[in-house]
């Protein structure tokens, strides 16, 4: 009791509120350390507008979620009819429907654009390391999430697609088969599987991807914003005024929440105008396929995934027998010389070359279609090791040799391209083209700590660059 905070008698009931909530919950303290007093850098542009844009997008996925599951149905004989019926009987809620379905869409367009900020302005960086983690988690978090509830309306594609999915397990050796069993629930994509999604999709996949938001928000707060100069704004050699407040930062309240009113002014444009015309957005938000009910005796004539899963699903399908020989030559290559032209110790350097043999013998051995599995998840989790990745001399992009530009170019295109050949039916030429863009994926992380110290880098200012306007 001695440290409640006392105030006048005579003081407006609001305050009187706000003074009894403090008292018993830090509400007022959250507020000042997070929004009224987290002073972040004041030359933040167009790209930081995706984080609170993907906080947005995931409020809206909840609350949709809630009101569609009051009327859905997670029984295989019922899903289909359920979703028919929200969408034809329900009181609005087509609109409910579009924007959940949409918003699914519109969460990875935010979250790529987020982690492409995050990539060319060095985000990832000491001293941000951990605030990467959690968000490369996020990541990984919503794809499962998207994954279990692509399955759902239980059409055409969401069965076919959701058996190809889980039967990629089967391929991994020894434990494959039984885990694609207790997956499935039952030996084919059934009621079981239904049910089990439902249950991630609804309860415990959203309370794992809301635990990491929170250590995600709270990590960034603790170590502070990058900006697209790179440049730390609250370390111990930054100037700070009297009061100790960074003079290269401003209060994120009031100017930034106002700032990001206007990104998501745009962004709700945007998203109203594909609600309302354009909700399948020509097959790629909901695939033609899906409107059809599932029918296990009836297999579409081409299965692919929903478009923000295609660039790893062109990895997966870029992994062939043929394939094998170059990923082969690969760890060949990259054992010579990452071990026999250093100064290691003769019997470390044998080492490495026997266990690259070995491997290669392995990769040899073993179903070509585990280690496409085995690409598609490694390319997921590489991004993970990234602030290890980067030895740089300076974070932003801004300040790194002009030909780094170029190649983060090509490798947004190549992503790209990969997304885009994971839509279509295979062919020889997309193959190998999907061939060549998993190599140059791969080969971007995994030489980055050679290519990242190649090239003379710009001096770095002291202090943000900044114009008003």
């Amino acid at each position: 009791m001695a440290n409640f905070k006392e105030i006048s008698p005579d003081a407006p009931a609001a305050e009187k509120l706000l003074n009894w909530v403090d008292n018993r919950f830090p509400a007022s303290k959250l507020f000042k350390e997070h929004l009224s007093e987290y002073y972040a850098p004041k030359n933040f542009n167009f790209f930081y507008f995706f984080g609170s844009l993907a906080l947005l997008v995931l409020v809206i996925q909840i609350v949709t979620g809630i009101f569609l599951v009051m009327h859905y149905k997670p029984d295989a004989n019922l899903a289909f009819a359920s979703v028919e019926y929200i969408m034809r009987d329900v009181p609005w809620g087509w609109l409910i429907r579009y924007m959940h379905s949409t918003g699914a869409s519109a969460f990875f367009i935010v979250v790529y654009m987020h982690m492409f900020r995050g990539l060319i302005y060095g985000s990832y960086r000491k001293p941000r390391e951990l605030v990467w983690i959690f968000g490369c988690a996020i990541f990984l978090c919503l794809m499962a999430e998207a994954f279990m509830g692509y399955l759902l309306p239980w059409g055409q594609m969401s069965y076919w697609g959701a058996q190809v999915i889980v039967n990629l397990f089967a391929a991994i050796p020894f434990v494959g088969p039984d885990l694609a069993l207790l997956i499935r629930g039952d030996y084919v994509v059934s009621d079981a599987t239904l049910n089990r999604f439902f249950s991630f999709h609804v309860i415990a996949v959203p309370l794992v991807l809301l635990g990491l938001v929170v250590a995600h928000i709270i990590a960034l707060h603790e170590v502070g914003s990058n900006n697209p100069d790179g440049v730390e704004i609250k370390g111990p050699n930054a100037p700070k005024d009297a009061n100790g407040h960074p003079l290269d930062g401003i209060p994120f309240h009031p100017y930034y929440t106002v700032h990001d009113i206007l990104g998501v002014t745009g962004f709700l444009l945007v998203f109203t105008a594909i609600i309302f015309f354009a909700p399948e957005f020509g097959g790629y938000f909901l695939e033609y396929n899906n409107f059809i009910p599932a029918d296990p005796l009836k297999t579409p004539l081409h299965i692919a995934p929903v478009w923000y899963f295609t660039p790893f699903y062109s990895m997966l399908r870029a992994i062939t027998s043929e394939m094998m020989y170059a990923l082969i030559a690969c760890v060949l290559a990259g054992a010579y010389f990452g071990a026999v032209r250093t100064q290691l110790p003769q019997i470390i350097k044998g080492g490495v070359l026997g266990a690259a043999v070995v491997l290669s013998v392995l990769m040899l051995s073993i179903d070509a279609k585990f280690w496409g599995v085995l690409v598609m998840g490694g390319a997921v989790i590489i991004l993970f090791f990234l602030p290890w990745l980067d030895n740089c001399a300076v974070k932003s992009i801004r300040y790194r040799p002009d030909w780094h530009k170029y190649l983060y170019g090509i490798f947004v295109i190549n992503f790209v391209i990969l997304a885009y050949l994971g839509t279509q039916p295979p062919s020889p030429i997309g193959e190998r083209v999907s061939q060549v863009g998993t190599l140059f994926y791969f080969g971007f992380f995994l030489l980055m700590p050679w290519w990242s110290t190649i090239g003379d880098t710009k001096p770095v200012p002291d202090r943000v660059t900044f114009a008003p306007h």
